[in-house]
């Protein structure tokens, strides 16, 4: 019966001269004329398992020539080594060879760009650096679904494919069974009733139209899974496929839903930190220089909260030569958020925004000129959440709607959660590719996923 590697490591005493088989791959081989060193990884823990076997084995010459990559068993007693740099090691009894890895493997035991390993993404995860930084993105995600679901959320799976226009459609894929070559035509337009589902349709840019409904018959809800965008964009924090957390909660302002960003974000980097102990050591020291004083130091903050009008008084009142001039009706640059967190030591709440730079569905504020939006921005990675109170006043949202020129017919079963029963309600979204990045120290969210979907690159 197979042991695992991580079961060893946390259950040591358990395992001490106990003959177990493992099962897992070569990482490195160090045969010296009489015996050699294994080191093994099975993919359940981030340390590697050191094997010594020595020339009793019968095939000593062929595991002298095993090469990194290859996949084998190993039978091996299990001794405790607390004076070595590693707490145990196997003794192998048995060695077998799996299968076999050629010489021009491309993951070799040496250190390897980024943009390399992009270019070999289906091997990447086998490196330190991507077991780690995948190991914090399934323990993240694990983290989101314990905090929504212990709190009561309900998990809703809206849909991938849409004809609700949330975002904008010229920022969603669109989706057709037409023959591109042939597309039939109707007062010169194409003719879409002749499409599958009758009209046109996207892929999704958000989850939240779809989930806002259920907020108004289970309160509250999160919704957590793939989302598109067109962007034509190659910055680092940007991508065509990315994972998306919204929730939306009934009978929730504004300073509610900015307690639950902060006290979300806190429970899920403390989680990670519990679960991902040397995996966050490895970034720490090979990724981000002060990843854990970072994150260790927003477990510890409270989070400032400032409004748009009050940071664009900061900024004009520093002594910045700022690349892009502080606006009262503009949104604000990377250097204005690396400004404002590093003022405040911490991350900041930035409410009231400009109405005419956000969405139709937030809040009209009492003055007119702002919506009762907040986004939150956090040291090293700027903004990680964006959110709003929906504006629940049906007229005031048809206003704005027809203000920003967006067809209310298309989406007419929304205005319904305002017509039968509304209230006052919130909700957020964020992106998870960039909490990973927080997270990791990642700079690329090329990094951040593990297939990375971006212009001009759809790879795999």
């Amino acid at each position: 019966m197979r042991t695992k590697v991580k079961q060893l490591f946390l259950n040591k005493e358990a395992y001490e001269e106990k003959q177990i088989t493992i099962m897992g791959w070569v990482k490195t081989n160090r045969a010296q004329a009489q015996f050699g060193f294994l080191n093994v990884n099975d993919g359940t823990y981030f340390d590697n398992i050191q094997v010594v076997y020595d020339e009793k084995l019968d095939n000593f010459d062929e595991i002298s020539k095993f090469r990194v990559g290859m996949s084998v068993k190993i039978e091996g007693v299990v001794k405790l080594t607390p004076q070595m740099k590693q707490p145990l090691e196997l003794h192998a009894v048995c060695i077998e060879m799996l299968g076999d890895c050629p010489e021009d493997y491309p993951i070799q035991p040496k250190r390897h760009t980024r943009e390399f390993l992009r270019d070999v993404a289906h091997l990447r995860p086998r490196t330190n650096l991507f077991h780690a930084v995948f190991r914090i993105r399934s323990v993240a995600a694990m983290a989101i679904h314990r905090y929504f679901q212990d709190n009561g959320y309900l998990y809703v799976h809206t849909p991938l494919i849409t004809c609700a226009d949330c975002e904008g459609s010229d920022q969603m894929f669109k989706i057709s069974t037409l023959d591109l070559k042939n597309l039939p035509m109707a007062e010169g337009k194409v003719d879409f009733t002749k499409d599958l589902f009758g009209k046109q349709a996207f892929i999704t840019g958000s989850g939240q139209l779809h989930g806002e409904t259920f907020a108004m018959a289970f309160s509250d809800i999160y919704t957590f899974g793939p989302t598109f965008r067109t962007e034509n964009s190659n910055t680092k924090t940007h991508a065509n496929e990315f994972w998306m957390i919204e929730p939306e909660m009934a009978f929730c302002d504004l300073e509610g839903l900015m307690d639950i960003e902060e006290e979300m974000l806190k429970y899920v980097v403390n989680y990670v930190l519990k679960e991902c102990p040397l995996e966050i050591d490895f970034c720490d020291q090979f990724v981000a220089k002060g990843l854990k004083d970072k994150l260790n130091h927003l477990l510890n903050s409270k989070f400032v909260r400032i409004t748009h009008h009050e940071v664009i008084d900061l900024l004009k009142k520093s002594n910045n030569k700022w690349e892009f001039l502080p606006s009262y009706e503009d949104d604000i640059a990377k250097e204005h958020e690396k400004y404002i967190t590093e003022y405040f030591n911490g991350p900041v709440f930035i409410t009231n925004w400009p109405k005419d730079i956000k969405a139709y569905y937030m809040k009209l504020n009492s003055d007119g000129k702002t919506v009762a939006a907040v986004d939150l921005v956090v040291p090293q990675a700027g903004e990680l959440m964006g959110g709003s109170q929906r504006e629940e006043d049906l007229e005031k949202l048809l206003n704005r709607m027809s203000e920003m020129h967006v067809d209310s017919k298309e989406i007419d079963w929304y205005l319904d959660t305002r017509r039968y029963g509304g209230c006052i309600h919130s909700g957020f979204g964020m992106g998870f590719e960039r909490l990973v990045m927080y997270l990791t120290g990642i700079e690329n969210i090329r990094d951040a996923i593990p297939f990375p979907r971006t212009p001009k690159n759809c790879e795999f």
